[in-house]
Order: C-alpha cells, then sequence, then structure tokens
C-alpha cells in the first residue's frame, strides 16, 4: 500500500524540475517581478508608519514602470518569435480544474532586429510564476513583469502577458532556451463570445475547453492558451484575421519538436487515457490507498508522449473518464456511453470503408478515434471529437470518409493532408448521390475561394500578399476548398486509376516529409504524363483562378459520305482572362448525344479545339464546374444551325 508520502514522491519525480526551485521561489520574490502577479512581498503588516508610507511611495513607483514597460510592447515584438521545442510537464487536478506547467521551450528571433525582452502569452485564468534559462555560469533568473491583453486567441477573450528582460539581446535568427512556470484554473468560457453578442447556448456550444473531473478537453491557440505563445492579438469581429493568424501560427510552428509529460490527480476511477496532438496513450494509474473503496481513493494517472514533430496544429490534450470501446472490425474506436450512436457510426464506416480501401489502400496507416462529446466538432489527425447522438445519416458518411481518410493517409504538406480528406468526402457524395451532387457542393464551397483569390494581372504571388500557393497554406479554404478542387481537376487531367496509385505510393514513400515537390513526381510516374504546367500555376504559385469565355463557335456540317450525314465539326474558341492555366472538358450536345474533348488555356491567352460531332449541334459547354473560376464555371451556349 502506498502512503502519501510515496504518492508525493511520486509527483516530485515526475516533476524533477519542480522539486529543484521550490525553496527558492518560496523563500524570495523574483528579482525582476512588479506588481502583485509576480508574488513580490510589497510590505509587511509590522512595518512602521514611516516604513508604510515608503513602501506604497516605491509600490506607486513600480506601478508606474510596469505600465510604461506594458504600453511600450508592439505587435512586431509579439510577432518576432517562433517556437521550434516544446518540452512541457503538465500536472492537472480536474477536482479543482487546476493546471499546473512547466515548460522549457527553445524560440528563434525572426524579426528585423535584435530582442531585448520577449513576450509571451497564457490564459488570463493562468499565471505567470518564474522564468529562467541557463548560461556557462549556471541557471540565470528573468526578470519580467505580466499583465492582462485583450485577445480572441483564448476562449476568455483575454490573457496574461509576461514581457521578460533578457540578460542579453537575441540576435536575428538566434534560438534562446527558457523554462517557464505557471499554473492557474481553466474552465469553460465563453466570455470572448458574448461580449459580441453571441447567445450564450451558441457560445458554450463554441467554447468548450475546460478541465473537469469528467475529462479534460483543451484545444489550442485559438481556443484555449494552455501552453506559452507569442502573437499580436486577434478578435473574433475583425473579419478573416483571426483565423488567418491561428493558420499562419500551425505553418509557422510546424517544425517545431513537441513533447509531454502528464500527471493527473484523481478520487475514484481513474482516467483512461490521454490524446496529445491527435495520438492516444493509456494514463498508468498509481492508488495512494488499495485498501480505501474506489469512490473514496486517491490516486495519480501518469503518461509520457515522446517528442515528435509538431506538425500544423495547435498543440491539444484531451483526458477521458472512461476507456475508448474499439468498434467491429476495428474501423474506429469510440469514447462514448452511447451503444446505438457507436452502432450507427460503425455502420456508417463499413459503408464508406470500400471507397477509401479503393483511393488510398487496403489497410489503414492507424486508428480512427472519436470522443463523443456534445460540442462543436474538432478534428486533430486522426483524432475526431464530436457529438455521436444525433446528425444527419448522409452528413455522418461524408464526415467519416473525411475523417477515415486522415487515418489512411498523411502528409506533413497540409495542402495534402486535409485536401485529400476533403476530396475523400467529395467521392463520397458522387458515389452515393451522384456526380452532380458532388459538382454541385464543390462548386458551393468554391464561391468562398473566388471571394479570397487574389485579381494579379500577371502579378506573381510572391507580390501579392492576398493570395496563398497550397505548399505555403494556412487558411482553410485554401488547405481544404482548393486543395480538393486541385484533387479532383488532376483526377480529370491523369484519369482515376494514375491517382489512386499516385496517392497509395505516396502515402508509403517517405520523401513527403521534406520534399514538396514528391507528390508531382509521384503522379507523372503513375500517369506518364508531365504535370510541370499544372503544379507551377495551382500548387506551387498563387495565381488566383481562371476567367473563361466563350468567344467563338462555328459549326460546320460536313460533307456526305455515302449519301448520309458524316455530322458536325464544332469549332469552340475560349479566352482565359485570368493568371492560371486550366483545363477544361468542352462538350457539345444535342438531346442526349454528347461529344466532349478537353481544351487546356493558360493564364492571358486563347485555345481552341474542334469536336467532330454526329449529331445536329444544339448547345456548347464550357468546364462543367469542375474547374473553379472567378465566376460561375460553367459557361453554356446555345446553337442555332442551318442544316443544307
Amino acid at each position: 500500500m502506498l502512503r502519501r508520502s510515496c504518492l508525493a514522491a511520486l509527483l516530485l519525480v515526475f516533476f524533477h524540475c519542480l522539486a529543484e526551485i521550490a525553496a527558492g521561489q518560496v523563500a524570495q520574490p523574483e528579482s525582476g517581478s512588479t506588481g502583485q502577479k509576480s508574488g513580490a512581498v510589497l510590505f509587511e503588516k509590522s512595518q512602521s508608519s514611516e516604513q508604510q508610507q515608503k513602501s506604497n511611495s516605491s509600490n506607486i513607483t513600480q506601478t508606474k514602470k510596469v505600465d510604461e514597460v506594458e504600453a511600450s510592447v508592439t505587435d512586431a515584438e509579439r510577432s518576432a518569435i517562433t517556437f521550434t521545442a516544446y518540452d512541457m510537464d503538465a500536472h492537472l487536478t480536474p477536482v479543482r480544474s487546476h493546471l499546473a506547467m512547466r515548460v522549457r521551450f527553445r524560440v528563434r528571433n525572426d524579426g528585423a532586429v535584435p530582442l531585448t525582452r520577449l513576450v509571451l502569452q497564457i490564459s488570463s485564468s493562468l499565471e505567470w510564476e518564474r522564468f529562467t534559462t541557463a548560461d556557462a555560469a549556471g541557471v540565470v533568473t528573468i526578470p519580467f513583469v505580466q499583465h492582462q491583453l485583450d485577445t480572441d486567441a483564448d476562449h476568455t477573450g483575454r490573457a496574461t502577458e509576461a514581457i521578460l528582460t533578457l540578460p542579453a539581446p537575441l540576435a536575428v535568427a538566434a534560438s534562446l532556451e527558457l523554462t517557464a512556470l505557471y499554473s492557474g484554473e481553466i474552465s469553460q468560457s465563453a466570455q470572448r463570445l458574448e461580449r459580441i453578442g453571441a447567445p450564450a447556448g451558441e457560445a458554450d456550444y463554441a467554447d468548450w475547453d475546460t478541465i473537469a473531473p469528467n475529462g479534460t478537453l483543451l484545444r489550442g491557440f485559438g481556443s484555449v492558451l494552455w501552453y506559452p505563445v507569442a502573437a499580436e492579438p486577434v478578435f473574433l469581429g475583425d473579419g478573416a484575421k483571426y483565423f488567418r493568424a491561428v493558420g499562419a501560427t500551425k505553418l509557422r510552428q510546424a517544425a517545431a519538436t513537441v513533447r509531454l509529460r502528464l500527471a493527473v490527480e484523481y478520487v475514484g476511477d481513474a482516467p483512461s487515457a490521454a490524446f496529445f496532438c491527435g495520438a492516444i496513450e493509456p494514463l498508468l494509474a498509481v492508488s495512494e490507498n488499495v485498501n480505501a473503496l474506489v469512490a473514496d481513493a486517491p490516486g495519480v494517472a501518469t503518461v509520457e508522449f515522446a517528442a515528435r514533430p509538431l506538425g500544423f496544429r495547435a498543440p491539444s490534450l484531451f483526458v477521458t473518464d472512461r476507456p475508448a470501446t474499439k468498434a467491429d472490425g476495428e474501423i474506429l474506436t469510440a469514447v462514448t456511453d452511447d451503444d446505438a450512436a457507436l452502432s450507427r457510426y460503425t455502420a456508417d464506416a463499413v459503408k464508406v470503408q470500400p471507397l477509401v480501401m479503393e483511393w488510398l489502400g487496403s489497410m489503414p496507416l492507424r486508428a480512427l478515434n472519436i470522443l463523443d462529446h456534445a460540442g462543436q466538432p474538432f478534428e486533430d489527425d486522426a483524432l475526431l471529437v464530436a457529438p455521436m447522438r444525433d446528425g444527419d445519416p448522409a452528413a455522418v458518411s461524408a464526415v467519416l470518409a473525411h475523417s477515415l481518410a486522415h487515418a489512411w493517409f498523411h502528409s506533413s504538406h497540409v495542402w495534402l493532408d486535409e485536401g485529400v480528406a476533403q476530396f475523400m468526402s467529395l467521392l463520397w457524395v458522387e458515389r452515393s448521390q451522384g456526380r452532380e451532387a458532388a459538382i454541385q457542393q464543390m462548386q458551393e464551397q468554391a464561391n468562398a475561394l473566388a471571394l479570397v483569390e487574389p485579381e494579379q494581372d500577371g502579378v506573381d504571388v510572391a507580390a501579392n500578399a492576398r493570395g496563398q500557393s497550397l505548399v505555403d497554406a494556412h487558411d482553410e479554404v485554401y488547405y481544404r476548398t482548393k486543395s480538393a478542387a486541385v484533387l479532383w481537376m488532376l483526377r480529370s487531367v491523369v484519369g482515376d486509376d494514375a491517382l489512386k496509385d499516385a496517392l497509395q505510393v505516396y502515402r508509403y514513400g517517405g520523401k513527403q516529409e521534406d520534399d514538396a515537390n514528391e507528390f508531382q513526381r509521384v503522379l507523372e510516374k503513375a500517369s506518364g504524363k508531365d504535370m510541370q504546367w499544372f503544379f507551377e500555376d495551382w500548387v506551387y504559385r498563387d495565381r488566383g483562378l481562371p476567367e473563361l469565355t466563350v468567344m467563338n463557335i462555328a459549326p460546320r456540317e460536313l460533307p456526305l459520305k455515302g449519301g448520309k450525314s458524316a455530322g458536325w465539326l464544332v469549332a469552340v474558341e475560349v479566352r482565359n482572362d485570368g493568371d492560371a492555366v486550366a483545363e477544361v472538358p468542352v462538350t457539345v450536345r444535342s438531346g442526349a448525344l454528347t461529344a466532349t474533348e478537353r481544351l487546356r488555356i493558360a493564364g492571358k491567352s486563347r485555345a481552341s479545339t474542334r469536336i467532330v460531332f454526329e449529331g445536329v449541334p444544339a448547345e456548347v459547354q464550357v468546364n462543367d464546374g469542375s474547374v473553379p473560376e472567378v465566376g460561375a464555371s460553367v459557361h453554356i451556349k446555345k446553337l442555332s444551325v442551318q442544316i443544307q
């Protein structure tokens, strides 16, 4: 039986670094911190009147200095650093919604000038306690001040911002490793949404992050700042700036390494598992008193997630109070108490699985895990947090096509990782509802793309800040919507079989982690076609969207053969006023009779094709909605021909 002292020893071993500094932190105030939040002793109750006045005067002076420091912080300072490594020790006490963190992290100065100070943020419900770094002489305590900053990067609508005075300037491109201590409560908050007028129910549905006895749900930057970040303030009411900032932060820190050691205090039943950055690990529970009733027995559960690349994500942490249930056939696992919902999801997954296997291979790379939670859905790789109890079966199947794609396919390039998942969802709509339904859905999504794509007029994307190449995409409208459209177009250009082969070879290739051109090479090998013309305009650069116009249609009846009509030759000329190349289907139609040829039109140019048609042509259609355009992506011209 473990005594309380044994349990305490276990925690001290798990958080060995906390023990090293505990005595100094209790005995002395931070030398460089000011204001009450720093833990400095401002005055003693035993002071004389004269001493009290001097202390109060000193405190007023310190407060003024703090205010001056806070007011001098610029957004350039806030956005200058990039985190390149996180090594985190997290201690959760769910019964108190409490989080205690020790984070060793490395930052790089990506700004334009050396930095004499660092500016870091955590949630406003947390409080910075100490910063240290190491030099040749040993551990150095870094002085800091902290204050509250309005920002919607956290669900409270505010952040606790620390301003650190560095012992020496951090040169441009140089890195620095620091250790931070902070703690506080994280409970559900929808303050940022409520202050812009969101109804309470909708706000709670969107902002559900919390530490609670029945589970820990922490998403990350843009939802709750449970780990250190550095960013200028962003607000939900400021157009798309908030969403772009979240995406840009994910892209900027994708190469960072991340590691977590987690300890969770509990009473009664031990927590079952933890999900960190989409990966699942079981928690090892040690009860303090094995002879006590289960409902009253305290204990601690621990787990370690080894260091790995962060990827395009904000670090997320979920702790479940019940084990996951494995579905029949091991297609997915779910943490839910609704057996009927699990059966429905399993049945839908079974329906979708053949399509996923056909396109992405016979076996998944990992399991799909679902957490049943009555809030706004969230996904992190092959982890889906979503309500399982309700939902339209057709919509659930499309969601599962997307989520199962993450279990089958992975790329460090977000346009492929998310684009393939979105593409699989469109393929499922095509298979279950028909091609027209899939095209219509893609067109509806492309409307948002047309609104954000730049009108470049021949200007390279590097000179236009509004556009995003897919290899550098951080907005969802690019790395999901445009990427899915690109894959759909590639399907038309190279054929289904070649694209299937390329996707399956690519996911096992291993080179994609550091080579943005690998998928092009794999696709060219599978199809036997040169695809540089396509990838140059649609993947490596953002040249906007095509803008097609049918310039001229010239139908000509062919000479009779053997006394019978030989049909018609229809010449079609199309102009592209956009900068991106377009390869579109050109179809001549008369009733149910059709003839189609594909036509490639480079940006800012014209091209024509001639189509032999057996009947009397009634109309010509250029593009069928499969290639997104600035405006309408279906062009139909009616014909009135005279038969000789």
